[in-house]
């Protein structure tokens, strides 16, 4: 009787808990509820391979955090140190890290015909990042959906791939589903040594699908949907209406193809004569290595070329991309695409003499562009914060390094990227602190963490207006 009066003040306990929770702070917490549970799983002794050592809890948080939040930075190796167990685990934290918890206990919440409530609707909303909470159960049951699919026809094509380099028919099922989920979700993580996919930089079959669903992946849920959209009314017979893209689709897909096809060119022009980076390969070989480069760096963390390799001018210039990362509402972190769109229109407007910001026949709210810079400054700060700290962290570190490593180190945790010049495995405790902190803020993002940590209805009076007064700039 006693127990069941517990279990009674418990349910009560969580559910005033659960009721007094804003929907940033639950995303919030469901994300680190998911690393706490995953680094106690890698913990246990049957995650770890038997010939590695005892992993540290820090190595185990670290590996956690880095799956559930897509990023693919690690401190051990992942086909050597984990079991087959420890790899099914760290497969299932990168699902739920690039799907998002609310997003699949909704799923099967609706399959097993469970009410969706408006704060849990307000809550997917926050999420998947967008202004509108309605058609949000709809839209979970579209990317789960739509997720499997790429990843099964990503899996397939994968298998043949790996088929076709002499690899074992299981091996190659098992390779094939890992890098498939691994690359939809941005995550990096890999199952075939310390070289992440330069022992096969120079298989199209297994480099294009990886390119594909990494830019699938990265480009935003939304984005899909309105592709679909778009495609059903444009083919159907009876309605063929015109393409009529939303104005983020639009901002999206341009700025991601100005950013793949410069980081493309700049690779090209840049490394084209260096043998440590691209070996002794004809120029199809350097074009797709180049490209592939510019799309990992769109928070994929796969490499078919060795980082480490890269002159320091190009190791700053990746750093650049990292940080701006893929697009909103996807499994990508960073800045965003669309972040820096909003920012560059913005400057246009101003140098045109304009005083609002019109782009393809539509206005950009103020607040949009307030937030957009908030944005790249407190990220940019972050970056800059996190590489001083690393130098002196790092500063006895046995890994030969330079302050350009740091500070592509730092870029890639916090862009979630996965990419490294080496030094990941040899960072201190503070220095692996650092990145798990990192590389939280990158998934989440800086002003949903900042909105979790306020307190319940704290929100500012927007309707006091102050008298206006100029100052001097520039």
């Amino acid at each position: 009787m006693n127990i069941h009066k517990l279990n009674a003040k418990n349910k009560v306990l969580l559910k005033k808990i659960s009721s007094a929770m804003t929907p940033s702070q639950t995303v919030t917490l469901s994300f680190l509820f998911i690393i706490l549970l995953g680094a106690i799983l890698l913990k246990l002794p049957i995650s770890q391979a038997k010939a590695a050592n005892s992993i540290s809890f820090l190595d185990c948080l670290f590996t956690a955090t880095s799956a559930v939040c897509v990023t693919g930075l690690v401190t051990v190796t992942t086909a050597t140190s984990w079991s087959f167990f420890g790899k099914v685990v760290i497969l299932l934290l990168i699902q739920i890290g690039g799907l998002g918890l609310v997003a699949i206990i909704t799923y099967l919440g609706v399959h097993l015909g469970k009410r969706i409530t408006l704060k849990e609707r307000l809550t997917l909303q926050t999420a998947f990042n967008h202004t509108d909470f309605h058609g949000m159960v709809r839209m979970v049951k579209f990317v789960i959906r739509g997720t499997l699919i790429c990843e099964v026809i990503g899996a397939i094509i994968l298998f043949i791939g790996f088929c076709t380099e002499g690899i074992d028919v299981l091996t190659s099922f098992y390779y094939a589903i890992f890098h498939s989920i691994s690359a939809f979700c941005n995550a990096g993580f890999d199952i075939i040594g310390e070289q992440s996919l330069i022992p096969f930089a120079s298989n199209v079959i297994i480099n294009i699908p990886v390119i594909f669903l990494i830019i699938i992946g990265g480009i935003g849920f939304s984005v899909w949907a309105d592709f679909i959209h778009n495609i059903r009314n444009h083919f159907l017979p009876g309605i063929r209406q015109r393409w009529k893209f939303s104005l983020h689709t639009k901002l999206v897909l341009i700025t991601t193809c100005i950013l793949l096809v410069t980081g493309t060119l700049y690779y090209m022009i840049a490394e084209y004569g260096n043998i440590r980076l691209f070996g002794d390969v004809g120029f199809g070989q350097k074009l797709l290595r180049a490209f592939f480069q510019s799309v990992t760096l769109r928070t994929a963390g796969y490499a078919t070329i060795d980082q480490a390799a890269l002159s320091d001018t190009s190791k700053f210039i990746s750093g650049i991309f990292m940080i701006i990362g893929g697009s909103p509402g996807g499994t990508a972190g960073g800045i965003k695409t669309v972040t820096l769109a909003v920012v560059i229109c913005s400057v246009w407007s101003v140098l045109k003499g304009r005083y609002s910001i019109d782009v393809f026949n539509r206005n950009i709210p103020l607040q949009l562009l307030q937030k957009s810079l908030t944005i790249i400054i407190v990220m940019i700060v972050l970056l800059c914060t996190g590489t001083a700290i690393l130098t002196l962290t790092e500063h006895n570190n046995v890994y030969g390094h330079v302050t350009v490593d740091l500070f592509f180190e730092v870029a890639s945790a916090l862009g979630t990227v996965g990419l490294t010049t080496g030094i990941t495995p040899f960072l201190s405790s503070w220095g692996k602190a650092l990145l798990i902190i990192c590389m939280f803020i990158g998934r989440i993002g800086p002003i949903s963490i900042m909105i979790s940590l306020t307190k319940k209805g704290e929100v500012s009076n927007n309707n006091i207006r102050y008298p206006k007064e100029d100052i001097l700039i520039g």
